[in-house]
């Protein structure tokens, strides 16, 4: 249907294409294919001397590769700007005078030693529209043959250069792109002497049968070649030329360069509205639109979508001898025209359907089939198989909303899909595309089994979760459409620094869930709520705009970042309030219940297992987070100043602290006071935090000048006790721990010590209680199973706890 569209449109059309093809396979082969199979090679290179019609015993010297290419010769291309000389030199044989014509510059390499004497100089484009007699005369002869009045000349070339060979090409159009474009631009005579396993023709009667690149012995056809030009006279001289050749992938043969004829899209006609559709399209990266599939569609060439091979969809048209053409568009078509029930489309039964034509011979289906591209560019019509079925639905959901792929794809299924769309449909074929670049392994090199350079994926999956490799892979310069050299370290380190965060905060949640009742949406006046609220929010913002624009990396890195933030801040800072029953308590296990559900639902696209693991346990009675709404993040909770405030506080926190680190002076060791330089003052809820994260009494503020702080080192009595208090609580939690109690036991806690340690009890054994969760208190040691001894500022402490 999407040929027979385009046929209709005049946008179709037949004409001759250069590709390599297997003689053993018997099949075209694809770019990639051809790529695979270049080795270095030697072949046999000949001189041969063509001599011109006007001109007798001037001869014009050509070199090639390919000696077997020269039975298709039909014309001689020169550089039009090269310089040229006419030189005469004895002939070997009876030592008449001879003339030879080659360009200035090859003279040396290619007469060596020899006596000549130049007769002439001029450039290239003096020799346009010389003729020459043709080395073979299998084809020059054929008066019926198309354009032979322009062959055996001479014509100028911009692809002509002296740095090797003669500096004239032979002209051999169906063996060469270039070949075959100058004999498309000068309406050259189009000969085929080769078929497509690679012998020769009939009617090369010299060597009919021969193979051109025996796979046994690839130059022996050569020689034979090299033989007849030497006995005829015209071969100048020979050698051996080491080059990089192509071979089949499958089965090693030497492949040919082949130009046949071929169906052709007419891409030219349409590259104004290809690009006019292609403005409607957005990319991520969004440098590729103008980029690498901009400058793409501007240098569009016509394509070539006929292939020679076994397998493949195959070209609709039905054609007669006596000129009559069909283009089928569908099945009941073809059943209408053939009288025949049609099942199977392969190509070996649709090649046995045939009609009778009006003049009375039976139409008979082209032989060659589709590029596969051309396939994959009708991928949108084929899967709902419109126009026959799902009308309605399709022309719903066309333009497709996005697709993803490599960034080898912008020349390949991106570019295929968008002009079938501009061609059948006058639109793009899609209004998003997600661009990724190549995954390599950590060393650079394209990830082979055969190096055993990367890990198993399997592995790295069972090791460390599909989630973290996934996020790994979302949030890296692969969806950026750049190369990633893969790191084993960097997935576990999402495993540690996401993943295991993330769930220890759910942990966290899930100990206290229960005590409360929690809230629906918190209503929450304390600062750490407020903050943690503005973040959310934000981060809906940021990962929903990434999302909308495609932009998988900026919608999933900021993820990361707010694990961090509710982890090591929030929580941690908030771990006291989850501990005391109160207003307090509620609004800490409401904010955190929130965020944590609408963290699952935004984190659900990136690491989708544990986000319904979250989700499970924090809302089991719904059905799964991929079902959930999409969150809408409420603007009005977005605190610009409270964010910033909070940036400002955290910045003085990690001041004082690397102060305190290079005093020598512990975090546990109460300090009394602390200026904060550069600031005129902040609000008093962040004063407390930052006070509780650095341990210090007091925090007084002082404008101008860059932001600092100042910290008071004396210590008073009083301030070391309460650091010895601090010590103690630090101590006695890791007991609990050890003795694998929960928030739900309480103890009983025994603490001997000196006078010190006694006063440090008289002075902060309530906050000991509370911080220890523990209904009382003793001065007395007792035979207990759990018990530890340490030194809190110099003094013998030792303490005992007993579950109550």
């Amino acid at each position: 249907w999407v040929f027979k569209q385009l046929y209709d449109r005049g946008l179709i059309y037949e004409g001759h294409r250069s590709m390599h093809i297997c003689p053993r396979c018997e099949t075209t082969l694809s770019q990639s294919e051809v790529a695979e199979g270049y080795r270095d090679v030697k072949d046999l290179s000949v001189i041969v001397e063509l001599e011109l019609v006007d001109e007798p015993g001037t001869y014009v010297l050509a070199w090639t590769t390919t000696p077997w290419t020269l039975i298709g010769n039909v014309a001689l291309a020169v550089g039009a700007d090269i310089e040229y000389v006419k030189l005469e030199k004895p002939d070997q044989g009876d030592g008449k005078l001879v003339r030879f014509i080659v360009a200035k510059d090859r003279l040396e390499e290619v007469f060596g030693e020899d006596e000549y004497s130049v007769v002439e100089t001029f450039k290239g484009k003096d020799l346009v529209g010389k003729a020459y007699q043709p080395l073979f005369g299998y084809y020059a002869g054929d008066e019926n043959l198309e354009h032979r009045a322009n062959g055996w000349k001479i014509y100028a070339a911009d692809f002509v250069l002296t740095e090797e060979g003669t500096g004239v090409v032979h002209i051999a159009p169906a063996f060469g792109e270039d070949d075959m474009l100058l004999g498309q631009q000068n309406d050259l005579p189009f000969v085929q002497h080769v078929k497509m396993n690679g012998d020769f023709k009939d009617e090369v009667t010299d060597f009919a049968g021969a193979n051109v690149k025996p796979a046994d012995d690839r130059m022996a056809t050569d020689v034979e070649i090299m033989k007849f030009l030497h006995e005829a006279g015209t071969l100048f001289s020979k050698g051996k030329y080491e080059h990089s050749y192509p071979h089949c992938w499958r089965c090693d043969t030497p492949l040919l360069n082949y130009s046949t004829s071929s169906m052709f899209v007419a891409v030219t006609k349409m590259k104004e509205q290809l690009e006019k559709n292609a403005e409607a399209i957005n990319w991520s990266p969004a440098h590729i639109k103008e980029g690498r599939f901009g400058k793409w569609l501007e240098g569009a060439r016509d394509w070539s979508i006929s292939r020679q091979r076994y397998w493949a969809s195959v070209i609709p048209i039905w054609r007669c001898e006596c000129g009559e053409e069909v283009v089928v568009g569908s099945v009941a078509e073809l059943e209408k025209l053939s009288g025949q029930k049609v099942e199977d489309l392969h190509k070996h039964v649709v090649d046995e359907i045939t009609w009778n034509c009006t003049c009375g011979q039976r139409m008979q289906r082209v032989p060659d089939v589709l590029d596969c591209w051309f396939e994959s560019g009708s991928m949108p019509y084929a899967q709902m198989h419109y126009p026959f079925e799902n009308k309605k639905k399709f022309e719903a959901n066309f333009p497709a909303e996005y697709i993803a792929e490599g960034a080898d794809q912008t020349r390949c299924w991106f570019y295929y899909l968008h002009v079938l769309a501009t061609g059948v449909m006058e639109s793009h074929a899609y209004k998003n595309v997600i661009v990724n670049g190549i995954v390599l392994a950590e060393d650079g090199k394209k990830m082979s089994k055969k190096l055993k350079n990367y890990p198993d994926p399997m592995k790295i999956v069972d090791t460390y979760g599909a989630d973290a490799l996934r996020y790994y892979l979302c949030t890296s310069s692969v969806m950026q459409a750049d190369n990633l050299l893969f790191a084993e370290r960097e997935v576990d380190e999402v495993v540690k620094k996401v993943l295991n965060l993330l769930s220890n905060v759910n942990s966290f949640y899930q100990q206290y869930e229960g005590k409360v009742e929690v809230a629906d949406k918190p209503n929450t006046k304390h600062v750490l709520d407020a903050w943690i609220l503005a973040r959310l929010n934000e981060l809906i913002n940021e990962v929903s705009a990434g999302m909308e624009n495609y932009n998988l990396v900026t919608a999933s890195r900021p993820i990361r970042d707010f694990i961090n933030d509710l982890s090591t801040w929030y929580l941690r800072r908030s771990r006291g309030r989850f501990k005391v029953e109160g207003p307090d308590q509620v609004a800490a296990m409401s904010t955190l219940h929130y965020v944590l559900l609408e963290l699952s639902k935004v984190m659900a696209p990136f690491t989708p297992f544990i986000a319904e693991r979250i989700y499970q346990d924090l809302n089991g009675h719904e059905e799964s987070v991929h079902l959930a709404e999409w969150p809408i993040a409420n603007k009005k909770l977005v605190n610009q100043e409270l964010l910033e405030n909070m940036k400002t506080a955290r910045e003085i926190v990690s001041m004082a602290l690397q102060a305190r680190e290079e005093n020598k002076m512990p975090v546990k060791q109460v300090l009394s006071k602390m200026q904060v330089m550069g600031l005129r003052e902040l609000d008093l809820g962040l004063v407390d935090i930052i006070k509780d994260e650095i341990n210090i009494k007091e925090i007084s503020f002082e404008a101008g000048g860059d932001l600092a702080t100042v910290l008071s080192w004396e210590l008073t009595p009083e301030l070391i006790r309460e650091g010895m208090a601090r010590e103690t609580i630090r101590k006695v939690n890791g007991l609990r721990k050890d003795a694998g109690l929960t928030i739900e036991d309480s103890i009983e806690l025994y603490i001997v010590g000196d006078d010190e340690v006694k006063t440090m009890i008289t002075e902060h054994g309530e906050a000991i209680k509370q911080g220890t969760l523990a209904s009382n208190l003793f001065e007395e040691k007792e035979e207990l199973e759990d018990t530890i001894e340490f030194k809190a500022n110099d003094h013998d402490v030792w303490v005992g706890i007993r579950k109550i």
